[in-house]
């Protein structure tokens, strides 16, 4: 059967997180058997309920008139015109719900079409489009690259360049190593990252954008995490917010991450008016729009009072936990590692004794039942690291940490 099937769809890697689940589902029998019931630090996807005001919307919405019936592509109005208030009130950008907003079902869906779009397919190697990627970064990106017939190119985020590298500087580096620079068309951004829980300064995002405009780049922001933060005056921006970035830029939001909505699946395109229309006709193709039903109620919790509760509450939660597990590390001797501000990641040094990451998380996960995730996973520069979401309780966190200690998961 393998002639019917596509060279690039044959040549994609299952999604790490599938494979982590499969085989955790196979060892969980005799994990649970000697006591180490597995605990799950890899899915980066909050465990709590959704606000309880969003469900009572979508509840009364189930029962209103033509709620059932087809929606469109786009977004019904009322979602697109509670988009645009909320980037207005959050960051400060006016938008156009007619023509700079597009619905979304999960921002995952929306960034793998959108590359779609810019990237003409070929087999032949040499003459593939570029699109420029965070590495470490979501292990997705550089899939969806390649299922679109395109090549991915790794930008290294590094402690040394803390974690925002000299764009000029990697495209200097990438034009010595034979590259055309008139291949790339996109240079992707995640800030706060995932892995790395890193966020980006003004300033660095204004070097963006000029950059991008400079040569002739289109910027694509994925700002999925841009309201899990821990520091009122280190709030996460839009890469909107920048002067001209509108030119030059669109930026992707979910709704999963901040609002524990990781199985309703919605969130929206917004930026450069022209690339919002283009997407939108391969969209008219794909789909028919989301549920209305779920459109209301997220429509409803993002300007309001409860739902601006909800993600400050859930923050202060996840802040705990990762106080919880950061002691944790330093009674195991883990030293200085960097503490995000931004996140439910932690981003760790595996101990020196282990040959990479994925010996060391398999390691964590037969003999502990402690599911982590390798650094490898997220990109050439990740494979003396490995990553932990701080998602389940502090109770389980407490636990894993115990654990680690019996098993003798020091850092030296």
């Amino acid at each position: 059967m393998q002639e019917f099937f596509n060279d690039y769809v044959q040549s994609l890697e299952t999604y790490i997180m599938f494979r982590i689940k499969e085989t955790v589902a196979k060892i969980t029998p005799e994990l649970t058997a000697k006591g180490r019931a597995p605990i799950s630090l890899s899915m980066g996807a909050p465990t709590d309920t959704p606000p309880e005001y969003a469900i009572n919307s979508l509840k009364n919405a189930l029962d209103k008139k033509g709620v059932h019936t087809y929606s469109i592509p786009k977004g019904e109005k009322y979602f697109r015109e509670a988009i645009a208030l909320r980037m207005k009130n959050r960051f400060g950008v006016e938008l156009n719900p007619e023509t700079e907003i597009f619905s979304l079902i999960g921002s995952k869906e929306g960034l793998a079409n959108f590359i779609r779009i810019l990237i003409n397919p070929t087999t032949d190697d040499k003459e593939k489009e570029i699109i420029m990627v965070p590495d470490p970064g979501y292990a997705s990106y550089k899939e969806m690259v390649k299922v679109s017939g395109g090549k991915a190119y790794p930008v290294a985020l590094t402690p040394e360049n803390k974690f925002m590298p000299d764009m000029e500087k990697v495209f200097e580096q990438f034009i010595k190593e034979g590259n055309n620079p008139k291949k790339v068309k996109a240079l992707l951004i995640n800030y706060p990252n995932n892995p790395l829980g890193a966020t980006a300064a003004k300033e660095y995002l204004e070097s963006i954008v000029n950059f991008c405009k400079k040569h002739h780049i289109l910027l694509i922001s994925d700002a999925a995490y841009v309201d899990m933060y821990f520091k009122p005056e280190l709030k996460p921006m839009s890469v909107l917010e920048i002067e001209g970035a509108k030119d030059i830029a669109v930026e992707f939001f979910s709704f999963s991450k901040p609002y524990a909505m990781t199985g309703w699946r919605l969130g929206w395109i917004c930026g450069n008016p022209e690339a919002v229309k283009i997407f939108g006709k391969l969209k008219s193709t794909l789909d028919s729009g989301i549920f209305k039903a779920l459109q209301i109620a997220c429509a409803d919790i993002l300007n309001s009072k409860e739902g601006d509760e909800y993600i400050e509450k859930a923050n202060k939660e996840f802040k705990k936990r990762q106080q919880v597990f950061v002691e944790g590390l330093k009674e195991l001797g883990w030293g200085e590692f960097n503490v995000p501000d931004a996140t439910f990641y932690l981003w760790l040094p595996i101990p020196p004794r282990y040959k990479n990451s994925v010996e060391f998380t398999d390691d964590l996960m037969y003999k502990s039942g402690v599911i982590a995730v390798p650094g490898k996973a997220f990109g050439e520069y990740g494979d003396r690291f490995f990553r932990v979401s701080i998602v389940c309780s502090e109770e389980e966190l407490k636990e894993a940490i115990r654990r680690m200690k019996e098993d003798g998961f020091y850092f030296n």
